[in-house]
C-alpha cells in the first residue's frame, strides 16, 4: 500500500509540475496589419509558424496597406504590411525595416451574364477609360472591338472600388495611368483616390473594406467590374478579364504569368526589391504584378515579440517556395532571399544589440 501511495503520489507531481512548466511558460505575443492583398497566405503561413512554435501566438489584421504603415509607425503592431514599398527617407524617418515577402498579381474581375471567366480581353488604356468613368456600358463598342464573336450584355457599368487605403489600389492607379495619360492626370497615384465621376450616364463607384468586401460586392452587382488579388479569383472563382501585356499578347493571370514578371525585371536581374514589376517585356508576362513588403520595427523595446517577428520572417523565407507553391502568388528570387539576413540584422535592441532571428 505504502509503495502504492509513492506510486500514485509521484504520477500526480509529475503531472503537476508538467502543468506548472505549461502554466509558466510565457506566450508571446506577435501581432501584424495592413495589405489585405497576401493576407491569406500570411494567414497559411502564421498557422504552420505556430503550429511548429506553440510558444508564440502570431496573428495578422487584413486592414489594408495604408493602416498596415500607420499601425507599426505608431509601434502598436509588431510588424505591419504593405503592396507599397516605401522611400529609403521614410524608412529611415520612422525608424523602420522594409522586407519583400512574395510576388502576386492584381486581376480584374466581372459580374457579367453571358460571359465566361477569361473570355473577355482587355487593355491598360481600355481599363483605364472604363475606371475614369469614360466607358458606361458593356456594350460599348471598344469593349467589342477587342472581344469580336463575344456576345456583350447592355448593362451598365459599376465600378467597384476600395474604400479603405490600399497599396493594391495605388499599384492599380499606377498601371492606369501609366497606359493613359489622361487617368493619370485626373485620378493621380495614391491609396485613397477621388474618384472621377465620369461622362454623362456614368455609375457612381461603389466601395468596400478589403478585397474579400469587394469580392462580396462584386457578387451582388451584375455588371460591376473590380480588380482583386489573384488568390481570390481562384478561391472564390470569379470571372477575371485576360488582359494585353507590354508585348501586345492577352494573358491569363497565373502563377507562372507573375514569374515571367520576376525575370524580366530589375527585381530578378539586380536583385532590387523596389523596382516596378507593371507591364514587363516578355509575352508571358502578367502586366498587373505587384511585390508585397511587411515593415519591422528598426529599434525595438520588446525584444521577445522582435525577436519571434524576426524568425517568422527568416522562417517564411527559408520555406518560401514549399509555402507558397499553389497560393496564387511566387516566392521571390533567391538572390532577393539571400540578401534577408542582412536586412534582418538592421533591427537592434535598446542596448544596440541584434536581434536572433534563426531557430536554435
Amino acid at each position: 500500500m505504502k509503495r502504492f501511495s509513492k506510486a500514485v503520489c509521484g504520477v500526480v507531481c509529475g503531472v503537476l509540475l508538467q502543468v506548472s512548466a505549461c502554466i509558466a511558460a510565457p506566450v508571446v505575443e506577435v501581432r501584424g496589419a495592413g495589405a489585405t492583398f497576401p493576407a491569406l497566405v500570411y494567414a497559411r503561413w502564421a498557422q504552420r509558424f505556430a503550429h511548429d512554435n506553440p510558444g508564440v501566438k502570431l496573428s495578422y489584421a487584413p486592414t489594408g496597406s495604408g493602416d498596415g504603415v500607420k499601425q507599426i509607425t505608431a509601434r502598436s503592431v509588431h510588424f505591419g504590411g504593405t503592396d507599397v514599398p516605401l522611400s529609403a527617407q521614410k524608412l529611415q524617418e520612422a525608424r523602420l525595416v522594409q522586407i519583400p515577402m512574395l510576388v502576386g498579381g492584381l486581376v480584374p474581375v466581372l459580374n457579367l451574364p453571358g460571359v465566361e471567366g477569361n473570355q473577355l480581353v482587355m487593355d491598360g488604356p481600355l481599363l483605364a477609360d472604363i475606371f475614369q468613368g469614360q466607358i458606361t456600358r458593356w456594350d460599348d463598342a471598344r469593349i467589342a472591338a477587342l472581344n469580336p464573336g463575344v456576345r456583350l450584355p447592355a448593362l451598365a457599368i459599376v465600378r467597384l472600388v476600395r474604400q479603405e487605403a490600399s497599396g493594391s489600389t495605388e499599384t492599380l492607379l499606377r498601371y492606369l495611368g501609366e497606359a493613359s495619360a489622361r487617368f493619370q492626370a485626373a485620378v493621380p497615384a495614391s491609396g485613397l483616390p477621388t474618384w472621377p465621376a465620369g461622362v454623362a450616364g456614368a455609375q457612381a463607384p461603389r466601395a468596400a473594406k478589403g478585397n474579400d468586401g469587394v469580392v462580396g460586392l462584386l457578387r451582388a452587382t451584375p455588371g460591376g467590374i473590380a480588380v482583386v488579388s489573384f488568390d481570390r479569383v481562384l478561391r472564390d472563382r470569379l470571372s477575371a478579364v485576360r488582359l494585353k501585356n507590354a508585348a501586345g499578347k492577352p494573358v491569363v493571370a497565373s502563377e507562372a504569368a507573375f514569374r515571367a514578371a520576376i525575370l524580366s525585371s530589375e527585381l530578378h536581374q539586380k536583385g532590387d526589391d523596389t523596382a516596378s514589376l507593371l507591364n514587363r517585356p516578355r509575352p508571358d508576362a502578367w502586366p498587373l504584378t505587384a511585390t508585397s513588403f511587411v515593415l519591422l520595427d528598426a529599434a525595438p523595446k520588446d525584444m521577445a515579440s522582435a525577436e519571434w517577428t524576426a524568425r517568422f520572417v527568416h522562417w517564411c523565407f527559408m520555406h518560401g517556395d514549399e509555402l507558397t507553391r499553389d497560393t496564387g502568388f511566387a516566392p521571390l528570387p533567391d538572390r532577393v532571399q539571400a540578401r534577408l539576413a542582412g536586412r534582418l540584422l538592421q533591427v537592434h535592441g535598446p542596448q544596440g544589440e541584434t536581434i536572433p532571428f534563426m531557430a536554435p
